[in-house]
C-alpha cells in the first residue's frame, strides 16, 4: 500500500517474521482511515464487515448493557488490533470504539479473515494474544469489582492505564490521552461524584495531579500500595 510505509508497521506484532514483499502484500489489501477526535470507528451492535489495527493516536472502547448503563470497557493504543470480531466468532460488534484523539488506523475487509490468517500465521497469532490480553483484563475487572473497594479499583485503573499509555513527564507519569473522571468512573463501576472525592483526595496527598481530561500519577508506588492495601479496603467496611 503505497501510503503507508512499511517501517511504521514492520516491528508490530501481527508484520513481524514476514518478508517485506508479503508486508507490502499485506497492506495492499488494507486501506488507511482517518479518525478525528470523538468520532466512531464502529458502532456496539453495527455489522462487523472490518477488523483494524491502529497505527496513531488512541481509541475508547464505550458498552452499553441491555439496562441501558455505559461504561468506558478499556483504551485501545498504537500498534494494536481491534475489532477483531471473526476471532470470537461474531458478526457484530460487541462494543462501540471512539477515537479519543486524532487516530489512524489501517482497516481489511472481514471477509478477507480466514483467507489471511492461513496466509499469515502471525496475524492469527496477533489476534488470538489480542483476544487473550482482553479476556484477562475483563476478568481482573470482575475480580476488582467483587473483591476490591472503590480506590483500590481507581488505584488499579489508573496504573493499568499508565502501564498501556504512560508517557514521563516532569511531574510524574501522565496518561497519554484525554481521559476524564466520567471515564474512570465507567471504568471502575462506581459515580462520578465517589471517583471526584478520590481524586482531589489524592490530589492532596501528591499521589496524583489533575486537570481538564488530564491526569498525572505522581507517586505510582504509592498508588500500588493502595491497590493491593488490605488496609485500605478494611477502612472502607462497616464497623459492627
Amino acid at each position: 500500500m503505497a501510503s503507508v510505509d512499511r517501517s511504521l508497521v514492520a516491528n508490530l506484532p501481527m508484520f513481524a517474521g514476514l518478508a517485506p514483499a508479503e508486508q507490502d502484500e499485506l497492506l495492499r489489501e488494507a486501506r488507511s482511515i482517518r479518525y478525528p477526535k470523538g468520532s466512531a470507528v464502529f458502532d456496539q451492535g453495527a455489522k462487523a464487515d472490518h477488523f483494524y489495527l491502529l497505527l496513531h493516536g488512541h481509541l475508547r472502547v464505550e458498552k452499553v448493557t441491555p439496562q441501558g448503563h455505559q461504561s468506558v470497557v478499556r483504551y485501545v493504543s498504537a500498534g494494536e488490533l481491534f475489532g477483531v470480531a471473526q476471532a470470537m466468532n461474531l458478526t457484530h460488534y460487541p462494543a462501540t470504539a471512539v477515537a479519543a484523539v486524532d487516530s489512524i488506523a489501517l482497516a481489511w475487509p472481514s471477509s478477507s479473515w480466514s483467507r489471511l490468517i492461513a496466509k499469515y500465521p502471525s496475524l492469527a497469532s496477533s489476534a488470538l494474544q489480542t483476544v487473550g490480553s482482553r479476556l484477562q483484563d475483563t476478568q481482573a475487572r470482575v475480580m476488582e469489582m467483587s473483591n476490591k473497594q472503590v480506590e483500590q479499583r481507581v488505584a488499579h485503573a489508573l496504573l493499568r492505564l499508565a502501564k498501556q499509555a504512560g508517557r514521563k513527564v516532569d511531574a510524574g507519569v501522565q496518561i497519554d490521552f484525554p481521559i476524564s473522571r466520567q471515564d474512570v468512573a465507567e471504568m471502575t463501576g462506581t459515580t462520578l461524584h465517589t471517583v471526584s472525592r478520590i481524586l482531589s483526595a489524592w490530589e492532596q496527598q501528591g499521589l496524583v495531579e489533575g486537570g481538564r481530561q488530564r491526569i498525572v500519577l505522581r507517586d505510582t508506588n504509592k498508588l500500588r500500595d493502595l491497590a493491593e492495601s488490605e488496609e485500605a479496603a478494611q477502612m472502607r467496611k462497616p464497623k459492627l
